[in-house]
């Protein structure tokens, strides 16, 4: 399969990011990403007014983030051609999107932020909604702001990319529980806005440059098509979309280190089950881990429970009762890689 590494969660001009839209792409192309997802707020401008395309290698694509009237219940929205009232409740918006055949991811879940009244979290609350197609499990600018404090603020604004650690608890919990039902897709965003602070009333410093968070959160997706300039545009789009629709991607935070060539795989007898995909029966499986060339910690997580763990560049489990499984990779100590579930049985 081909593996292509883009940056979910960014925001322009067009919302409340800084950076233009074709600026952006032209920075992921500099970064080395082969796609980007632009998300502003409420709004496809960047769509009506043509930005989607190729800049260089880099596919430029152009979603929306979504949200209620109390500002809440924030949804990543892909592959849509409008957006729909914030008077709407999230369950209604949520359906919206599924029914004109986009896909949606809910942003910062369990975001709190409760030492920062000026900056308040936008948590979801509509977990009855059963039409989205998976989370954002980890949000580079959400933890980011989690974890700042008084005392490592001037650290934190000068080097964004350190204070990262992983997703938050609550967010993969709810993430292994909702799986045990249907298929809920992971990904990771930046959640890039490119703000600029005046700090000591003299120096301004720009927090999240885009080209910097590029470096970090970033989501990998398996493809059996190419991506290049050279194919049908509209085609390279749909299987893109498709591709994260079936859950067949990962996301790192590649600051740490590469993640590319990491593979979570089933192996049968007959046949080979990849990320997001159900295995129907329970007769000599194997779930393979391959690391691209670094050691990790490699931890097997099965119905939202941690079943073993190796320390390797590679692990083969052996899978005998049904449920959800998926990996999490440490990395010298620090959260690095996860993969989505693999269905056995249910």
């Amino acid at each position: 399969m081909y593996e292509y590494i883009g940056a979910l969660h960014v925001h322009s001009v067009f919302s409340d990011g800084s950076g233009e839209a074709k600026d952006i792409a032209a920075l992921a192309g500099e970064a080395g990403l082969d796609f980007l997802i632009l998300t502003d707020h409420n709004t496809l401008r960047a769509l009506k007014e043509g930005y989607e395309g190729w800049y260089g290698k880099t596919l430029f694509l152009v979603g929306c983030e979504m949200n209620d009237r109390d500002n809440k219940n924030h949804y990543l929205a892909f592959g849509i051609d409008e957006t729909y009232s914030t008077r709407l409740s999230a369950k209604t918006y949520v359906k919206k999107v599924k029914d004109a055949g986009g896909i949606g991811f809910i942003a910062h879940p369990h975001e709190r932020r409760t030492h920062l009244k000026e900056h308040p979290g936008y948590p979801w609350t509509e977990w009855e909604s059963e039409d989205f197609t998976g989370i954002e499990v980890w949000n580079h600018m959400s933890e980011w702001m989690e974890n700042l404090t008084e005392q490592n603020k001037y650290q934190a604004f000068l080097h964004p990319l350190k204070t990262i650690v992983a997703p938050q608890t609550d967010t993969l919990e709810i993430w292994d529980k909702l799986n045990l039902k249907r298929r809920v897709v992971g990904i990771g965003g930046i959640d890039a806005h490119a703000h600029k602070h005046n700090l000591l009333g003299f120096l301004e410093v720009e927090i999240f440059p885009y080209k910097v968070l590029f470096k970090s959160i970033r989501t990998h997706v398996l493809m059996n098509e190419e991506l290049k300039p050279s194919k049908n545009f509209a085609a390279s789009k749909r299987n893109l979309y498709r591709a994260f629709e079936c859950g067949r991607c990962f996301f790192a935070n590649d600051y740490h280190a590469d993640s590319k060539g990491f593979r979570f795989f089933a192996q049968t007898a007959k046949k080979i089950y990849n990320m997001g995909e159900r295995v129907p029966n329970m007769e000599k499986i194997k779930l393979k881990v391959l690391l691209p060339s670094l050691k990790g910690e490699i931890r097997l997580i099965g119905n939202g429970k941690l079943v073993d763990s190796v320390e390797n560049n590679e692990a083969e489990f052996i899978i005998k009762q049904k449920g959800v499984y998926r990996v999490e990779i440490y990395h010298s100590g620090k959260a690095w890689i996860y993969s989505n579930h693999i269905r056995f049985g249910v």
